[in-house]
């Protein structure tokens, strides 16, 4: 298991957990890049969101509902930023697909 989710997922890495349940892991981003910053994680590897299924459908769905209850959790009610990077090119750096929550500060669009 080369995955460094994977490692988080298994406790072979610690992480500064948020939340678990049986199909992910949220967790504290150790880069924090805004006063709330942290990663929804599923336990299922999926590499990218290119690899996806239909049957991951509610698994997604998973994600984003408990990412939105998590924000509020973490005083982000009015408002917050999500991504997921897809591949290199996406600036994905680790290929298990994963959400970024970011809040408590004003997001601008561009990013950078």
């Amino acid at each position: 298991m080369d995955c460094l989710f994977c490692k988080i997922v298994a406790g072979q890495i610690p992480a500064r957990k948020l939340y678990e349940d049986d199909q992910l892991i949220a967790f504290h981003d150790i880069g924090p890049q805004a006063p709330v910053h942290f990663l929804v994680v599923p336990k299922k590897h999926i590499a990218t969101l290119n690899d996806l299924t239909e049957a991951d459908k509610p698994l997604a769905g998973h994600i984003l509902f408990t990412a939105q209850r998590l924000a509020a959790e973490q005083g982000c009610e009015e408002g917050f930023r999500v991504v997921m990077n897809c591949n290199d090119l996406g600036g994905q750096t680790v290929h298990h697909i994963h959400m970024h929550v970011l809040g408590q500060r004003q997001m601008h669009w561009p990013p950078g």
